[in-house]
Formats: structure tokens, C-alpha cells, sequence
């Protein structure tokens, strides 16, 4: 999960830790310990479908940002990760795309600032 999510996603497991552990737990071990391990697909690959069905669905704007932070963890260009939103134009309609390109421009630029920061 760390290679994949960074702390994005033991931040949500914590959040969760006074009101559903037991949610956390399931959180962590079938997407990680179950699908997340299995062979066929590589990360890259798993993050490609993921921002893409989490863009699809239009209701999932902080999991597409944690999304999106993991597909640049696993090797997604920012280029790669527009057109992927913007191909959701076709399937999910424009404002899917827009929210989808709206929440990948906030990460983006999160990242940029950090990566400016740790250079200064």
C-alpha cells in the first residue's frame, strides 16, 4: 500500500480507526492482500483502470486524488493521466471528465509544490 498510495492511504486507514476499524482493516486487505497482489496486471496497469472507473463514477473525488497520486507512484506521466481522464469524456460524459481533470490539475499541483519545497 505505502508503494502504491504513499500516505494517502495509511491516512485513511487511521481516520477510520476511531469509527470502523474493522472497515480499515477490509480497506487494506482485499484490495491490497487480494487484488492488488494478483498476477496478470502490473501497478501501472491497475491504476490506469482504477482512475479511469473512479473518474467513470463521478462521486469519488478524494479516492481519484489518492488515485491519481498512486498512478505517479507507479510510473503514470501527468500526460498519461489526462488522457485517461479525458477519454472518460466518451464514456462518462463531460462532466465526469472535467471533475476527473479538475481533481488530477489539485494533485498535480500538490506535488509540484512539495517537489519545490524539498528542493529549496
Amino acid at each position: 500500500m505505502a508503494a502504491i498510495d504513499g500516505q494517502a492511504g495509511q491516512d485513511v486507514i487511521d481516520a477510520l480507526a476511531g469509527i470502523a476499524p474493522d472497515f480499515a482493516t477490509y480497506l487494506f486487505e482485499f484490495p491490497f492482500g487480494d487484488i492488488y497482489s494478483r498476477p496478470g496486471l502490473s501497478l501501472r496497469d491497475r491504476e490506469i483502470a482504477t482512475i479511469a472507473a473512479l473518474a467513470a463514477m463521478g462521486t469519488a473525488q478524494p479516492q481519484l486524488k489518492v488515485h491519481v497520486t498512486a498512478g505517479l507512484n507507479v510510473g503514470l506521466t501527468q500526460a498519461e493521466i489526462t488522457e485517461i481522464l479525458m477519454q472518460m469524456a466518451v464514456y462518462a460524459g463531460f462532466p465526469a471528465a472535467l471533475n476527473g481533470l479538475f481533481a488530477a490539475k489539485e494533485v498535480f499541483a500538490e506535488r509540484a509544490a512539495a517537489t519545490a519545497q524539498d528542493g529549496a
